[in-house]
């Protein structure tokens, strides 16, 4: 939900809210003077509404690891992360933590010049970090999720990855909810969208196994940008479908210990997404499959790829997915059901048998607004990890939210 702080035009600056009124106009003063010493033109004053937006979430969540807690500020002890829910052998099972993290904020400018839009987007939130501690303050720094300029079709910037559909998510209270069945990234793209059609180069990054070993090695020696294509469309039927491929190449070149590697192979992936009205409810769903996608889907549970013995780059395929039922019992009461899955075809043969294999979670809510900006609600999360080896780590949450959008 945005809310406009003012719009300059040759007559006024208008405040939508009136107890703001001197302060906004202050702010519209205040840029336009800036604008004036840096040479801007006056039409782009004239013709830019400026808009703030984001939301006030508190989260209570209390969590039973199978196999002890993570420790405090741990991020699993933030939101459900795959991989980070095997816990720490000696710490107690049971948890409760209490947050304010998920709190964000956005400010946005949109202007027409000469019949072009151009559109300038900041958010920031608080997830993540563990620059803060529970002691005292818990005061933690503010991270940038959002950072772009958009001119016309192009967009520039960090934003979504093109390749996920952030509108097919579910509405649960946990942080990202079915975290091991979406691709989930937000990196610096180039992007161009032409009605339903969107085309982007974005940042390259590969996540390796080495031979025989469980570690992840960042090679950060990517030379190519992944490509991404998107085709949103709809239906008579109101449906809201999308399909998406990516084409990426893993790269390694640098030294680790006494070898050196210089090796490229070509990763690959296909993702279906999409929202489908069942009267005053709705299904989203998300399915995705590739070879080499790593990073790019369940949190990087798994790597893209793993180094044979001769030092050459196997992709490693995986596939997931959620599918989520959202029922209105009325105006003000929903609930959502969720079920989410992810599975990586491993040879263990190069890897080894410790690494991650599988990833489930399911989540049932319950949400109410009692007026359309405040939501509060309560969840259920159940999630099961396993690693080739057997290894398994279970997760039970209850988590209890309040959230205001500004």
């Amino acid at each position: 939900m945005k809310k406009r702080l003012f719009r300059n035009n040759k007559n006024s600056a208008n405040s939508q809210f009136n107890h703001t009124k001197i302060g906004l106009n202050l702010i519209g003063v205040l840029i336009g003077s800036a604008l004036s010493v840096t040479g801007a033109n006056a039409a782009v004053i004239e013709n830019t509404d400026v808009q703030f937006g984001g939301y006030i979430k508190v989260d209570s969540m209390f969590s039973d690891y199978s196999h002890g807690a993570p420790d405090s500020g741990s991020i699993s002890r933030q939101f459900y992360v795959p991989g980070t829910i095997y816990g720490v052998e000696g710490n107690g099972n049971q948890v409760v933590d209490f947050q304010a993290r998920e709190t964000r904020f956005n400010f946005k400018t949109i202007t027409d010049i000469d019949d072009h839009k151009l559109t300038g987007f900041i958010e920031l939130d608080f997830m993540t970090h563990a620059d803060g501690n529970e002691r005292v303050s818990n005061s933690y720094s503010p991270r940038i999720r959002h950072a772009f300029v958009s001119f016309d079709n192009w967009t520039v910037g960090q934003s979504w990855t093109t390749f996920q559909n952030p509108a097919a998510l579910p509405e649960n209270l946990d942080f990202v909810g079915a975290a091991e069945g979406t691709p989930f990234v937000r990196q610096t793209q180039i992007r161009y969208t032409n009605g339903g059609f969107q085309l982007s180069v974005e940042n390259p990054e590969t996540t390796l196994n080495g031979y025989q070993s469980p570690s992840r090695i960042l090679s950060g020696s990517g030379m190519v940008p992944d490509v991404v294509a998107r085709y949103n469309f709809k239906t008579e039927a109101g449906a809201k479908l999308s399909v998406a491929g990516i084409a990426r190449q893993l790269n390694i070149e640098t030294r680790i210990s006494d070898t050196q590697f210089d090796a490229t192979a070509l990763g690959y992936g296909v993702s279906f997404s999409g929202i489908l009205p069942v009267g005053a409810d709705d299904i989203k769903y998300t399915a995705t499959y590739g070879e080499g996608l790593g990073r790019y889907m369940a949190l990087n549970y798994v790597n893209a790829g793993v180094i044979d013995a001769d030092g050459d780059i196997e992709a490693i395929t995986s596939y997931g997915g959620f599918i989520a039922y959202r029922h209105w019992w009325n105006d003000q009461w929903r609930t959502s059901v969720t079920a989410s899955a992810f599975s990586a075809d491993n040879d263990v043969s190069l890897m080894g048998e410790n690494v991650n294999k599988d990833s489930y979670s399911g989540y049932v809510n319950l949400l109410y607004s009692p007026v359309k900006p405040l939501t509060v609600g309560v969840e259920y999360m159940y999630a099961k990890n396993s690693k080739e080896n057997g290894i398994e780590g279970e997760l039970n949450r209850v988590m209890f939210s309040a959230k205001y959008v500004l």
